[in-house]
């Protein structure tokens, strides 16, 4: 076993309603390791994106510990929290989330605009390492629009990895994309990993999950099943032997 990124130890997070109580998360215990791929699974209402939520330290738990890289962040204060996932989390999502007028470097940068430590020549060759890293050192000065959402989604994947986090959490990172897309992006991830870097995703497509190491899969708030994958789906293998659709099909 590698180093312990993520540790989560019975932790319950309960919602309140008016007069009721929704137990979102009935004490869910797990661990994701240094250069693990861990896919978070499970139907709507599960508490997967409740628990992607805590562990990105974008909410708390109501009970129960969570350790990121060794820190608990069970007892942090807002600002303490903000803190901690712009320096040890990088973040994904199904909406790409990049600002329309600004260039694919620009959009890349934004996390650093946090760091006074970083001087403006460092977070312009940071961030174009990042786009290098993505294969779009070519697209650094494009805008959104001028991009496919293939590429929207390679440049929030770069966004992600500007400041070497610990950890990216992809929320259905796949979930706007076309099938060859979809193949794409989970190899640029699958590539990421073998870099080391470790990486949690949330998704609902079981062939998604197949390109991940690991399989932990939630029901009524609780892991019912965490499994390795066996074989995952090499994306790399699977691109080269996609036939190239005719314009006209596409």
């Amino acid at each position: 076993m590698g180093e312990t990124i993520i540790s989560v130890k019975s932790l319950v997070k309960t919602y309140k309603m008016g007069d009721v109580e929704v137990h979102a998360l009935r004490g869910v215990n797990v661990d994701i390791v240094k250069e693990d791929f861990a896919a978070i699974m499970g139907k709507s209402g599960s508490g997967k994106s409740t628990f992607m939520n805590i562990i990105g330290c974008l909410d708390v738990p109501t009970k129960g510990q969570y350790l990121l890289d060794g820190v608990d962040v069970s007892s942090l204060s807002k600002d303490q929290l903000a803190a901690l996932r712009n320096h040890k989390i990088g973040f994904v999502f199904q909406s790409f989330n990049l600002l329309s007028r600004t260039s694919a470097l620009e959009n890349v940068e934004l996390p650093l605009l946090y760091n006074k430590k970083i001087s403006s020549r460092e977070m312009r060759t940071r961030s174009l390492n990042a786009l290098e890293a993505v294969g779009l050192a070519d697209r650094a000065h494009h805008f959104p629009n001028q991009l496919s959402g293939g590429e929207q989604q390679r440049v929030a994947i770069a966004r992600s990895l500007v400041n070497d986090p610990v950890v990216i959490l992809a929320d259905e990172p796949t979930g706007n994309l076309d099938t060859r897309t979809s193949i794409d992006v989970m190899g640029i991830f699958q590539k990421l990993n073998q870099q080391g870097i470790t990486i949690v995703i949330v998704t609902h497509e079981t062939d998604i999950a197949a390109f991940t190491k690991r399989n932990i899969t939630f029901r009524d708030g609780k892991i019912i099943r965490a499994i390795e994958v066996d074989k995952p789906r090499n994306a790399k293998e699977e691109l080269a032997n996609m036939p190239v659709l005719a314009e006209e099909e596409l």
